[in-house]
């Protein structure tokens, strides 16, 4: 796994050991960075589920403004903490599960990843999203990843604007909507 694009393009990243995460693929990283295109420049950014860090470390080096990973596993936090600081664009690792964290987080963002394990229940990621929308700033965009086949994540305040398909992945985006 490496930074596909941008200031860190080819760095190395180390994944988590074990089955615990699954790290999206460069193919469909590299897919979702390019529809993305130019709004994730100077935009701050959440990785929720962070994992590796792949999404908000490809975002730093495609010219996102700063990046917050939030991860709970252990092993996933030694990998992620080691990712941030070898690629050395900033960000900021909080050791916290995702409700908790969107319970005390009071930032903007303009771009989220949600990259929670397969087996969380949709009910469950539309609590995330339910908690996260308030955190958008308008316009703002969501990325959920889950497993291929699934029906489409949604919440009040937030339209799909995007799915696209990867293998057994499938990214959906969300946009805030101008209220």
């Amino acid at each position: 796994m490496r930074i596909i694009a941008g200031s860190a393009k080819g760095r190395r990243l180390q994944a988590p050991p074990g089955l615990s995460t699954r790290p999206m693929t460069d193919r469909a990283r590299e897919g979702l960075f390019s529809s993305l295109g130019t709004a994730v420049v100077g935009g701050q950014v959440v990785d929720l589920y962070a994992g590796s860090g792949s999404l908000g470390l490809e975002a730093l080096s495609r010219g996102a403004s700063d990046a917050v990973f939030v991860e709970r596993d252990p092993k996933a936090l030694r990998a992620l903490r080691h990712n941030v600081e070898a690629v050395g664009l900033g960000g900021k690792v909080v050791a916290s599960d995702v409700s908790g964290f969107l319970a005390s987080f009071e930032g903007v963002v303009d771009l989220a990843f949600v990259d929670p394990p397969y087996d969380l229940a949709l009910p469950s990621v539309a609590a995330v999203l339910a908690a996260l929308v308030e955190h958008l700033d308008a316009g703002g965009t969501v990325v959920v990843h889950r497993r291929r086949g699934g029906d489409a994540p949604s919440t009040a305040g937030l339209v799909l604007t995007d799915s696209r398909t990867y293998g057994d992945t499938e990214l959906f985006r969300l946009m805030k909507e101008d209220h």
